[in-house]
């Protein structure tokens, strides 16, 4: 079952991507959310077609990875995936322990599938305070210099 199950569809809608040399950079652009997928994660998310089984994935990550690759490496990667939203939710999906593995493929702990992911701030939660004489209203002004938005500007009150 695990290895005949077929990876689910990758998703794309809505991501800038950008492929560097050993990872891939993912902008989801409705979450503001960034992700860094490390070498295996990225080649695992490049195999998510909705057709490609875990076995035939499994076979090109061992060609690309040059180690053994079973179907639990593959499942790793496609929960964390799934947990980024950047492939099709699957019920099906086995659990797998990321602990198991990392005993498992001690020697290669560093080749684990591994994403990781920062929530990129607002626009409102980006910007900075406005200083004395500086508009105001939509950026509030500095918090402990006693200045308080008056007219649109930014004064000691």
């Amino acid at each position: 079952m695990k290895s005949a199950a077929r990876l689910p569809r990758a998703l794309k809608d809505n991501l800038v991507i950008r492929e560097l040399d050993d990872e891939t950079l993912v902008y989801d652009t409705e979450r503001d959310e960034a992700h860094c997928l490390n070498y295996a994660a990225a080649q695992v998310w490049k195999l998510c077609d909705g057709n490609t089984t875990v076995a035939q994935a499994s076979r090109v990550l061992q060609s690309r990875l040059d180690s053994k690759i079973d179907a639990d490496f593959v499942w790793l990667a496609v929960k964390q995936l799934q947990k980024f939203h950047l492939v099709e939710r699957d019920a099906k999906s086995p659990s797998v322990s990321r602990r198991d593995l990392v005993l498992k493929y001690a020697p290669l702990a560093l080749a684990l599938p591994v994403i990781m992911s920062i929530s990129a701030p607002t626009p409102a939660q980006a910007a900075s305070c406005a200083m004395s004489g500086q508009a105001c209203g939509a950026i509030p002004c500095c918090p402990g210099q006693g200045l308080v938005c008056f007219s649109g500007t930014c004064r000691l009150g």
